[in-house]
């Protein structure tokens, strides 16, 4: 584990590291060169270098992570391509498992053909397919509680949960999520990390909570079938949902055009609470009421909302395109940090504990009870800064005013002579990238960015983390992967 220092540290890149072409990549055409997702094998024993799988139409391609000794060295070392014959196939989504019997990694591909196919990755063969959608597979998701549970996001406006439990040979398809949840496409799926409850959104712009019901340990021969959402809205945002993941209980979400991943939660939904059962989920469709919830059913002024935007994170530079996946790394025993890259080779990173952090140190500075002579440390990313106040309406230009910090009881006139470099400057560029007391004011810029030069411009489509966090992986156009590092000095590297 990271020093306290370091733990603040954000990656830094390592590589721009470009796959080598098959030479049977001709028969590809557009897109063929572009890869789609790539996921961190998630069960290696502690200690072993991590392994991340890359999808493209045609490939996958599983690279191992190392740090040489000679720096200039790029540290993806490519250890299996797997090539997809099927000339129906175009590839799109990743999701690793593991064999129930053996332990052996598994990786579950899917795409256009409407299978998901199952390859043992150290012999780079298929070993199952599993058929059942009746339109494209977006993206898929295996719970965190049980490696054996897949869930898929199709076309077909479903999502189905599937078992690769000996047990369930047969009938792979345990539940159908569908019915009444979404009228177009799926492009996002996403489990909770209890594996009771999933996310699922598209073009249709709904974002949908599933509360999964006991799944049967034996064999049956009908699936599940759940018809409504405990929770529904098609308000959080205005354009199609490539995106959605939960942290905590709390639910992030990015959408095309918006430029912003949006940060909310359920009013009322908590996953310490025992699951809603299915007759509690809401039925009665009224066309006028975008959002439907089991958990706050009825607004009252003890509840105004069925749900609550949090804040809202500055994703610019991504116009027309769609399919491009941020990616929260979330551990106990680090901080979280938010990826996501642009179309125009911007890689942007957010540190949540600097927001937490920051909402503390201001309060401290501005506290009117502290003593003229206490010495307040500032946090050690928080650099000074002398910066042009920004030319944003919502903020006052007069340093006399202080509703820019009322919300959370700072002074716009804090006390420098106990913080050294504490400035109306520095506070303003401060606030652009930390100030959770307003909300809904901006959206909080990038707390770093990281470019890549060349033309034509890189799109990441897929943010991926090693399970431990030292590494960040991201895919896109120009058969390319942008290879980001930190804690290499504290792991002895």
């Amino acid at each position: 584990m990271p020093s306290d220092h370091s733990e603040w540290e954000l990656p830094r890149l390592r590589a721009s590291y470009g796959f080598e072409k098959d030479v049977r990549d001709s028969d590809e055409g557009e897109g063929g060169h572009e890869f789609f997702d790539a996921k961190f094998y998630p069960y290696s024993a502690p200690g072993s270098l991590p392994v991340f799988a890359a999808i493209s139409k045609k490939h996958v391609v599983v690279c191992r992570l190392s740090q040489p000794k000679d720096k200039d060295r790029n540290p993806c070392e490519v250890i299996r391509v797997i090539r997809d014959d099927d000339p129906d196939a175009w590839n799109c989504a990743c999701t690793w498992t593991k064999d129930p019997v053996t332990g052996r990694p598994l990786l579950c591909v899917s795409g256009t053909n409407a299978v998901v196919k199952v390859y043992d990755v150290k012999e780079g063969k298929a070993v199952r397919a599993l058929a059942g959608h009746g339109g494209d597979i977006n993206d898929l998701a295996t719970s965190p509680a049980n490696p054996q549970i897949i869930a898929s996001a199709s076309d077909d406006t479903t999502v189905r949960i599937w078992s690769l439990a000996p047990a369930h040979r047969q009938q792979p398809t345990l539940c159908i999520l569908g019915g009444e949840g979404h009228s177009w496409n799926l492009l996002s799926v996403a489990f909770h990390n209890t594996g009771r409850y999933v996310l699922s959104a598209g073009h249709d712009q709904v974002i949908n909570l599933w509360t999964l019901p006991d799944l049967p340990e034996e064999h049956t021969d009908d699936p599940i079938m759940i018809h409504f959402p405990h929770f529904s809205t098609s308000e959080v945002h205005s354009g199609l949902v490539d995106c959605v993941a939960f942290f905590g209980d709390l639910i992030l979400s990015h959408a095309c055009y918006e430029e912003i991943i949006v940060l909310w939660r359920i009013e009322g939904f908590s996953s310490e609470d025992p699951p809603p059962t299915q007759a509690q989920a809401p039925t009665s469709y009224d066309p006028s009421k975008l959002t439907r919830s089991a958990f706050a059913p009825v607004i009252s002024p003890a509840c105004p909302a069925q749900y609550t935007r949090l804040l809202e994170f500055q994703a610019s530079d991504c116009g027309p395109q769609f399919f491009m996946r941020f990616k929260l790394f979330q551990s106990p025993r680090h901080h979280p940090v938010l990826a996501f890259c642009n179309a125009k080779s911007k890689t942007f990173f957010w540190d949540f504990a600097r927001l937490t952090s920051y909402f503390e140190f201001m309060a401290t500075l501005n506290n009117k009870d502290k003593e003229r002579s206490e010495i307040i440390e500032r946090p050690p990313w928080l650099h000074s800064k002398s910066t042009r106040r920004p030319n944003n309406p919502n903020r006052a230009r007069d340093p006399s005013d202080k509703d820019s910090r009322a919300s959370n009881g700072a002074s716009s006139d804090p006390d420098s002579s106990t913080v050294p470099g504490v400035t109306h400057d520095s506070i303003h560029s401060w606030d652009e990238l930390y100030d959770i007391s307003s909300p809904h004011d901006h959206a909080l810029k990038p707390h770093k960015v990281v470019g890549v030069s060349g033309e034509p411009k890189f799109v990441g489509r897929q943010v991926a983390w090693s399970p431990g966090g030292e590494w960040c992986v991201v895919v896109g156009n120009q058969n390319r992967a942008l290879i980001f590092q930190r804690w290499a000095k504290d792991r002895g590297q």
